[in-house]
């Protein structure tokens, strides 16, 4: 079989081309109109599993060292359902987005979600957090502010003195909705960065503009997006996004960022991710053109080395006066 082109893979891993080295996993008929709720028969969970770990090899190269594959794989068993009807080159990309960020797919580091037969890696709050504890940050405080609770923001504020918030005593139903999301971080030195606040309003500015999902969802009148299902938690994240403000951006945040992007436009994931295979892929790219050019071969050029031009000695100036 011929290799396929980086062009090629890009569009198996989107779902607009079939991978030719992978069969598809069949969907019984009685699950046709599975959301991820239903019980699914073992043997379902076997098919997509045994099709999942044809891929160990790859795994085991995108995991870091503190996660190991059992691990990883524990927290997909539980995805089964909705990765049964997502094409399973979206499925791979997915999965392996989320491995090579070092995140698990248990709903808090990171989700894995159905998007019509595409499977999408989501970060979530707590994965951003995770990768900017990985640099200069020591910690990251992320908080939901409630009606019932007192609440002070003043921006000008010297640090220490701009953000005040004291939940109110009770279960979470006491404290009334959600109004407010701040996120700031403590550095190693001990400095605190400035807060980023953000209302609900403003949250669902950027869920109508930027959730390709979610737009999607409400132009067919369905309520299954995520934004729709975890509505607070897209909000804590999208603050947590807004900390780069503050904080210096590390060359794998700022890939998870393009990363989470790509897939709120439907694209291709995994190729955003820190890939131990991209030496590959980019020599494959460079194979697919005619003509490659020479290699410049460089040869160090003898020196010519100059004499210093000495002063005439005094009898020899003498006897220039003379001749003259």
């Amino acid at each position: 079989m011929p290799a396929l082109s980086l062009k090629d893979r890009v569009r198996i891993a989107t779902g607009t081309a079939l991978d030719p080295a992978v069969e598809p996993v069949g969907v019984p008929e009685q699950l046709a109109d599975i959301k991820g709720t239903e019980q699914v028969n073992p043997p379902m969970n076997k098919t997509v599993m045994e099709w999942l770990e044809r891929y160990n090899d790859e795994f085991d190269d995108a995991l870091p060292a503190h996660i190991d594959r059992s691990t990883f794989f524990a927290a997909v068993r539980s995805l089964l359902p909705t990765l049964a009807r997502c094409t399973p080159a979206s499925t791979l990309d997915a999965l392996l987005a989320c491995a090579r960020f070092g995140l698990v797919p248990d709903g808090r580091h990171a989700a894995i979600v159905r998007e019509g037969k595409l499977a999408r890696f989501i970060p979530m709050a707590q994965g951003y957090v995770d990768l900017m504890c990985r640099g200069e940050v020591q910690s990251v405080v992320v908080e939901v502010v409630r009606e019932n609770d007192h609440f002070k923001w003043v921006p000008t504020a010297p640090l220490g003195q701009d953000l005040e918030h004291v939940p109110a005593r009770g279960m979470k139903s006491e404290r009334g909705e959600a109004t407010h999301v701040y996120a700031f971080v403590w550095f190693r030195n001990g400095n605190r960065s400035r807060a980023v606040v953000l209302d609900r309003e403003e949250a669902e500015e950027i869920r109508d503009e930027h959730s390709r999902a979610y737009q999607e969802a409400v132009a067919e009148g369905r309520e299954d997006s995520f934004w729709h299902r975890f509505f607070v938690q897209m909000w804590m994240k999208s603050a947590v996004r807004r900390l780069p403000k503050y904080v210096r951006m590390s060359p794998e945040l700022t890939a998870l960022m393009n990363a989470d992007d790509a897939g709120e436009a439907g694209e291709a994931q995994s190729f955003h991710a820190p890939d131990p295979g991209a030496a590959r892929l980019l020599a494959e790219a460079e194979a697919t053109q005619d003509v490659s050019p020479p290699t410049p071969i460089t040869r160090r050029l003898p020196v010519k080395r100059v004499q210093p031009r000495r002063k005439p000695s005094r009898r020899a100036r003498r006897g220039r006066t003379r001749t003259t």
